[in-house]
C-alpha cells in the first residue's frame, strides 16, 4: 500500500511534528495555567456525559 519511502517519511513527520508539539506546549505552558484555569471541569462534565449515555444505551436494549 505504501512504500518504503513514504513509510518513513511518515514516522519521521510524526516524530518530529510530536517533539515540536511539546516544545511549543512547554513554552506557553504559563498563559495555558492563567486562560484555561478549570477547564478540566468541562472534561469531566464531557466524558460524564458520554459515559451516561453509552449506559443508557447498553441499559435500555
Amino acid at each position: 500500500m505504501f512504500s518504503t519511502g513514504q513509510l518513513i517519511f511518515g514516522a519521521l513527520f510524526f516524530i518530529v511534528f510530536v517533539i515540536l508539539m511539546f516544545f511549543m506546549y512547554r513554552k506557553d505552558l504559563k498563559l495555558h495555567k492563567v486562560y484555561y484555569k478549570g477547564t478540566v471541569w468541562v472534561l469531566i462534565a464531557f466524558i460524564s456525559f458520554l459515559l451516561m449515555l453509552i449506559a443508557v444505551k447498553f441499559f435500555s436494549t
